[in-house]
């Protein structure tokens, strides 16, 4: 077996974004800008309303596509285009803004804890102006794959005979959240060769070949085409994200993603005269 090392490992960095909601900004950062297909990862988490409650009141984004993940707390959608819907505990949402949306994410709740994840993936240029859709998915929705060690829940992509509901992904994505229950319990799960990977442990602690991951680092991955992953505390949690590289020049200015500063810069101008 060609198991997956690590490439590099780096702890995500406090940030604030929307009108100032508190998070930890994984991806995105100046030690790691970018993990090709993927161009952001967030985790925010709090109790204390005030670090979430003002939330992400309407913005624009073209080019890509937003992936949120909740573990806690609850919250609504709506967009420019009539579009509305809640996310809740379990649930995920796979944006592709595509051409131009305009839309905010605010918290359902009055009080109480938040926690989720929000990644930002790349298009490729043949997609990035396509019509904006989105994949709302219940939590019913998402398969859980029990395990010897713990349990997987499969947002996207494949984990044995199951796959995740979220489908028609340029990047062919694999999405998998990973519960081990025990300290040096493993779990090994098949990454496909061709893709770019990451691994987040969002809670506990694990090993990757030899490499320790504590709480609230990312591990990019080597080659290979077996993930295999050591927990070092009880009720160990991880993301397991992977995709295909796009290898496409990538021009960014806030939330507009594209392959030239010309193209960024209608994008801006399309906004700016209320074409999205």
């Amino acid at each position: 077996m060609n198991y997956r090392g690590v490439k590099q490992v780096a702890r995500g960095v406090a940030a604030s974004d929307g009108a100032g909601v508190k998070l930890t900004r994984v991806i995105g950062n100046s030690y790691v800008p970018r993990v090709d297909p993927f161009l952001m990862l967030d985790e925010f988490k709090s109790d204390d309303k005030a670090d979430y409650m003002a939330g992400f009141p309407m913005h624009p984004h073209r080019g890509f596509e937003t992936v949120t993940y909740i573990l806690q707390g609850a919250f609504r959608h709506r967009d420019n285009q009539g579009n509305e819907g809640y996310l809740r505990p379990g649930s995920i949402q796979w944006m592709t803004a595509g051409r131009g949306i305009v839309h905010e994410e605010m918290p359902n709740q009055d009080d109480g804890p938040v926690w989720g994840f929000q990644l930002w993936v790349n298009l490729p240029a043949k997609d990035k102006m396509t019509a904006p859709r989105y994949q709302d998915i219940s939590p019913e929705a998402i398969p859980v794959v029990p395990t010897q060690t713990g349990q997987v829940n499969v947002l996207v992509g494949e984990f044995g005979d199951s796959r995740g509901p979220v489908t028609d992904i340029a990047t062919d994505p694999l999405y998998l959240d990973v519960s081990i229950d025990q300290a040096k319990g493993e779990q090994q799960i098949e990454v496909p060769a061709d893709k770019q990977a990451f691994v987040y442990v969002y809670q506990g602690e694990a090993s990757i070949e030899g490499q320790t991951l504590p709480e609230r680092h990312l591990a990019i991955l080597g080659k290979g085409d077996i993930l295999k992953v050591t927990a070092l505390t009880a009720d160990t949690r991880f993301l397991v994200v992977a995709g295909r590289p796009i290898n496409e020049p990538v021009a960014q200015y806030g939330p507009f993603v594209m392959n030239t500063v010309a193209e960024v810069e209608q994008a801006i101008t399309d906004f700016n005269e209320g074409r999205f």
